[in-house]
């Protein structure tokens, strides 16, 4: 049985869009079925994952979903389960339900399915912008103060380098025992997302609803942030406990040799992974350093479910520096909890993240 990416030849990437805006352009299936999308590119299979990267699954489900809500509403929470692992060779469909369309709150559901398996399920609630009256009850972690600041340069990634978007990690500050680790970096979109509306209905645009406005392009932000929240993210558990997965030669070379691609996506993913291990040592030795007798070592690790709470959708960028911050409160029974938060960089607090995931040891049986 052949395998193909995508379902429908992939478009020509668009000059005025990011990189980011491309990897996640999704085309409607009006001969399918109403409210019925598929990925427009390949998606990203991360280098020893079981699938691809969930951030993509994750944003394509949040565009799929704005593009069947009026502009006047903007989603204020999302949750996701990971069910089965996305085959980057396979095209995944996005069912949208419209569970109900309230005066204030719009709330859907997103199935992405492959081979008629749903691999990825997610509901979300959307609120009217200003809906919640002149007087508000207010509050908000504030960022923090002990980080070094983001690059001034225009860019950090290199030009071989093509993911859609840069992080720049933090050096550690919070020391103590693995609850109360933070792990913080900087992150955002490659390029400038442009102020062209994703998805917009085409409804919308010959009823007048909608019109395709300079500027209007808060939900490509939205989406952007999502495909984002999801680097590094379970990894957390592992990294506070001073588990390096990538840190070891035998680990590259393992997942190398497994590498079916070209001789330069090759020493692209080699590139890639000795990044990663280069931060992990780096981390590592801030922390302190894992016990001389520690042998553990990480045997399986999958996310589980995802959820983000949008706190000010509208009121920031996703392609200028935001900073993120990782903790782990509880890691136990094979699972591992991780807390995010997302402020942007004049300290406005974006999101608030958390994930669930299976952290599980290698297990060294004695022989009885």
């Amino acid at each position: 049985m052949s395998t193909h990416a995508t379902l429908i030849k992939p478009p020509k990437s668009l000059p005025h869009h990011s990189p980011i805006e491309n990897v996640l352009q999704l085309l409607p299936l009006i001969d399918i079925g109403p409210d019925i999308y598929t990925n427009a590119r390949p998606l990203w299979h991360p280098p020893g994952a079981r699938g691809i990267f969930g951030g993509a699954a994750i944003a394509q489900c949040l565009s799929a979903a704005q593009a069947t809500i009026p502009p006047n509403f903007t989603v204020h929470s999302m949750h996701c389960y990971f069910v089965l692992a996305g085959n980057s060779e396979v095209p995944i469909l996005y069912h949208v339900e419209r569970v109900r369309d309230g005066k204030s709150f719009i709330t859907r559901t997103v199935q992405a399915r492959q081979r008629g398996k749903c691999i990825f399920t997610t509901t979300l609630s959307f609120m009217k912008e200003n809906s919640g009256g002149r007087q508000k009850v207010e509050h908000a972690v504030r960022m923090p103060t002990d980080v070094t600041p983001p690059p001034a340069s225009n860019t950090v990634a290199s030009a071989d380098d093509d993911r859609p978007f840069e992080s720049v990690r933090c050096p550690v500050t919070q020391r103590g025992c693995p609850s109360e680790r933070k792990l913080r970096q900087w992150v955002r979109a490659v390029g400038r997302i442009s102020e062209c509306p994703p998805n917009v209905r085409e409804e919308e645009v010959s009823s007048g609803e909608r019109a395709n406005k300079p500027g209007d392009n808060h939900q490509a932000h939205l989406s952007a942030l999502a495909y984002m929240s999801d680097s590094y993210f379970i990894g957390t558990v592992a990294r506070v406990h001073n588990l390096m997965r990538f840190a070891n030669r035998r680990t590259i070379e393992n997942t190398l040799r497994n590498f079916k691609g070209s001789d330069a996506e090759r020493e692209q993913m080699k590139k890639y992974l000795e990044d990663i291990a280069r931060e992990e040592a780096e981390e590592n030795k801030e922390f302190g350093g894992a016990p001389p007798d520690d042998s553990r070592r990480i045997g399986m690790m999958v996310s589980l479910d995802h959820t983000i709470y949008f706190h000010n959708p509208r009121a920031f960028r996703a392609d200028e520096w935001m900073l993120t911050e990782m903790e782990s409160p509880w890691a136990g029974d094979g699972r591992g909890l991780v807390v995010q938060r997302i402020w942007s960089k004049d300290g406005t607090l974006i999101a608030t993240c958390t994930q669930e995931g299976v952290v599980r040891l290698q297990q060294n049986e004695s022989k009885l």
